[in-house]
C-alpha cells in the first residue's frame, strides 16, 4: 500500500522526494476521477448540441473593467490559504512527517499566506488591467453546457465531498459522536453514495436556475460517473483506506503481511484469539467478526481473494515486522477479501458498455436509467462482503449502501419504463422535443 505518493515513487522508481508526501493517493486518484469525469462530460455535451439537443443560453458581460475590490480580496483569500498550509508544509519543521495531519490542523505559516495571497492577487490585478478599456463595453455572449462544465466539477466536487462526509458519520454515528469535529474534518471516511446525492441535488438547482435540461446533462454524466466510481476504487486499494471486504477464513497472514493458505480452519480461530484485542475493539466481540473462507480458483492469484493491506493509510491492524515508514507500518491481523478491485473491475466494465450504447439510445433519462441500475446492482452484489454497519428493523439488517443501492436500482427501473412519457422540459431544443414526441408516438 501507498498511502501518498512520496511511497509509491520511492517504492516503485526509487526517488526520494519528501515533497510528495502532501499528496495522498486517495485524493490524487479521486482528482484524476474528476478530470476525467469532466473531460467525458465535455465530449458528450458537444456531441448532443451539435446534434441539436441542448440550447444556449444569452448572458451580458462587461468587457474591460479593471479588478474590482471583491475580485482581488477573493484571489488574495486563495494565495492565503496555499501558502498557509501548502507552502507551510515544506515551511515548518516537521510537517511533512505526517503533512495529512498539518493540512487539517490550524498551523500554517503566516509569511508563505501572506506573500502568496499578494502574488494571487496581483496577478488577478495585472491580469484584468491587459483588457482594460477607457470605455467599458457589454457584450452578449452565447453560454452552452459545455462552457459549464468547470462550473458543474467544483460543484460536484464541493457538494459531493460534503455529502460523502456526512452520510459516513451517519453511518458511523457512535464513532462521530465521540469526536464530532475530528471526524468532520478528517480527510478519510467517505461514501460515494452520500456525495452522489447531495451533488446531484446542488446540481440539480444550478442546471434549473441556468435552464438547462437535467435529465439530458444526467445521460451524458452516465459514463463518467461510471468511470469515476471505477478509478476512485483504485484509491481506495492503493492507499489502503480501510474500504475492504470481510476476512477470507481461508488464508493467513506472515509477519511481513505476505498472505497463504491455512491449513485447517483451526488456524484461522487461532490467529483470531490470538488478536482478539484489535478485533473486539473493531466489532465489539468475537462473534460479530464476519468471515468467509474462499479458496483461489482458475489458477487467479491469491492477492485476488486474500489481502492485508501492509503501510495502509489508517494504521489499521497489528506491526509490520521490520517497517520503517514513519506512521504506515501496520497490517491485518487476517487477510480480507480486496473488494476495491472488484469494484474497479467491474466499474470499468460498465463504462465501457455505457460508453459504447451511449448513441444507441435515444430516449431522454433512459441512459441515466441504465446507469443507476447498473450502479446499484454493481454496488448490492459487492456489499454483501464489504465490512460495514448494519442497521436493525423489521427483522432486517442492512447497510445503508444496501438500503441507498436498491433504492437506486429501483428509481432506475422506474425511470427506463417512464423516460418515453415525461413532461418534456422546457430548456430542450426545439430538436430534442421532437425526438421526445416522436418516441411517445
Amino acid at each position: 500500500m501507498y498511502p501518498n505518493l512520496y511511497y509509491l515513487f520511492k517504492d516503485v522508481f526509487g526517488w526520494n522526494l519528501p515533497a510528495l508526501k502532501i499528496i495522498n493517493t486517495f485524493g490524487f486518484c479521486v482528482t484524476i476521477s474528476f478530470l476525467v469525469c469532466a473531460w467525458l462530460l465535455v465530449k458528450e455535451l458537444k456531441r448532443k448540441q451539435a446534434n441539436g439537443y441542448f440550447t444556449y443560453k444569452e448572458t451580458e458581460i462587461v468587457v474591460g473593467k479593471p479588478a474590482n475590490t471583491g475580485e482581488l480580496l477573493i484571489n488574495f483569500f486563495l494565495g492565503f490559504l496555499l501558502g498557509y498550509k501548502i507552502l507551510g508544509v515544506f515551511i515548518i519543521k516537521g510537517a511533512l512527517n505526517d503533512p495529512q495531519e498539518f493540512i487539517f490542523s490550524s498551523h500554517g505559516s503566516f509569511p508563505a499566506g501572506i506573500l502568496l495571497g499578494l502574488f494571487f492577487a496581483g496577478l488577478k490585478w495585472w491580469e484584468k488591467n491587459k483588457t482594460k478599456l477607457t470605455n467599458p463595453e457589454t457584450r452578449t455572449i452565447r453560454i452552452w453546457p459545455s462552457d459549464r462544465v468547470g462550473d458543474m466539477t467544483i460543484i460536484a466536487a464541493v457538494f459531493g465531498f460534503a455529502g460523502a462526509k456526512i452520510f459516513d458519520n451517519l453511518e458511523n454515528w457512535d464513532r462521530f459522536i465521540q469526536d464530532p469535529v475530528g471526524n468532520l474534518f478528517s480527510p478519510s471516511g467517505l461514501t460515494f453514495y452520500g456525495g452522489l446525492i447531495v451533488a446531484s441535488l446542488a446540481l440539480l438547482y444550478y442546471f434549473r436556475r441556468n435552464k438547462i435540461s437535467f435529465i439530458n446533462v444526467a445521460d451524458a454524466c452516465a459514463p463518467g460517473l461510471m468511470f469515476a466510481y471505477g478509478w476512485g476504487r483504485m484509491g481506495c486499494q492503493v492507499a489502503g483506506d480501510g474500504d475492504w471486504g470481510i476476512i477470507n477464513s481461508a488464508f493467513l497472514s506472515d509477519a511481513d503481511g505476505t498472505v497463504q493458505l491455512a491449513n485447517s480452519p483451526n488456524d484461522f480461530h487461532r490467529v483470531l484469539v490470538d488478536n482478539s484485542t484489535y478485533y473486539v475493539n473493531q466489532f465489539g466481540s468475537l462473534d460479530n467478526v464476519q468471515h468467509a473462507a474462499v479458496k483461489p480458483f482458475f489458477g487467479l492469484p491469491n492477492w485476488l481473494f486474500a489481502y492485508t493491506y501492509p503501510h495502509n493509510v489508517n494504521n489499521e491492524g497489528i506491526p509490520l515486522f521490520g517497517c520503517s515508514w514513519d506512521n504506515y507500518c501496520n497490517h491485518l491481523p487476517l487477510p480480507v477479501f480486496p473488494t476495491p478491485i472488484y469494484e474497479i473491475i467491474t466499474c470499468l466494465i460498465l463504462f465501457g458498455v455505457l460508453w459504447s450504447i451511449r448513441k444507441k439510445i435515444k430516449v431522454p433519462g433512459r441512459l441515466f436509467a441504465i446507469y443507476l441500475v447498473l450502479n446499484g446492482l454493481e454496488r448490492f452484489i459487492v456489499e454483501h462482503i464489504r465490512v460495514n454497519t448494519k442497521y436493525h428493523f423489521l427483522g432486517l439488517n442492512p447497510t445503508q449502501a444496501e438500503i441507498i443501492s436498491l433504492g437506486l436500482i429501483v428509481a432506475g427501473a422506474v425511470l427506463y419504463v417512464a423516460a418515453p412519457k415525461l413532461k418534456v422540459s422546457k430548456y430542450l431544443s426545439y430538436k430534442q422535443q421532437a425526438a421526445v414526441t416522436q418516441n411517445r408516438v
